[in-house]
């Protein structure tokens, strides 16, 4: 361990972005305004991005790699949580009035319920990043630091490394390390979960 300190036709549309306005004002938008958009049909509910100060960020595809650890992590947290606790998938995570996320996995007290879920509750949070690593590991982080998310893993799809982020702060984590895919993961606060990606086929 290292510690640092600090396409077919139904698939959804690419996401659309422009640099005709670069350089000028733009005009942020709210969480209750992107999900009005979306009930209105004005933007595709299968379209991917997230949210982050008001802006909207696309998100990158996600490769069969993704998809096959995402599958593993998923069994194994079915598997290993224990009866107070749940996780969900890809759920819009809502930490601010202009800040939403979509993590691959978040972890939370059943008697909290998604409802009750924002960066406080989570008691963790499960990025699996294949081209996306680099803002996965950096701004991404920082985010989900910001918001006091505790404990945040990074997973790289393709080396099967893990950076865990703990001790949230406003501008970072102040304990991050680095894990070996042999090295089995153990969350701070989900009693129990112990994951071994060195069993991913």
């Amino acid at each position: 361990m290292t510690v640092h300190h600090r396409q077919l036709l139904d698939d959804p549309p690419e996401p659309r972005t422009t640099q005709a306005a670069e350089g000028l004002r733009r005009r942020p938008f709210t969480v209750a305004e992107i999900e009005a958009f979306v009930a209105a049909g004005v933007i595709d509910p299968r379209e991917r991005f997230e949210l982050i100060g008001g802006e909207v960020v696309p998100m990158s595809p996600k490769g069969i790699r993704h998809e096959r650890l995402k599958t593993f992590v998923m069994m194994e947290l079915a598997r290993q949580l224990p009866d107070d606790l749940a996780f969900t998938p890809e759920t819009t995570f809502r930490l601010s009035s202009d800040t939403f996320l979509e993590p691959d996995f978040v972890v939370y007290d059943k008697s909290v319920g998604l409802e009750g879920l924002n960066g406080t509750t989570c008691l963790l949070a499960i990025e699996i990043a294949d081209t996306s690593l680099p803002w996965d590991r950096g701004r991404k982080a920082g985010i989900y630091a910001a918001f006091g998310i505790e404990e945040l893993w990074v997973v790289d799809a393709v080396r099967l490394e893990t950076r865990v982020h703990r001790q949230p702060t406003p501008t970072g984590y102040r304990l991050v390390s680095d894990h070996a895919a042999a090295s089995a993961l153990q969350a701070l606060h989900v009693p129990r979960l112990r994951l071994d990606l060195s069993g991913h086929v």
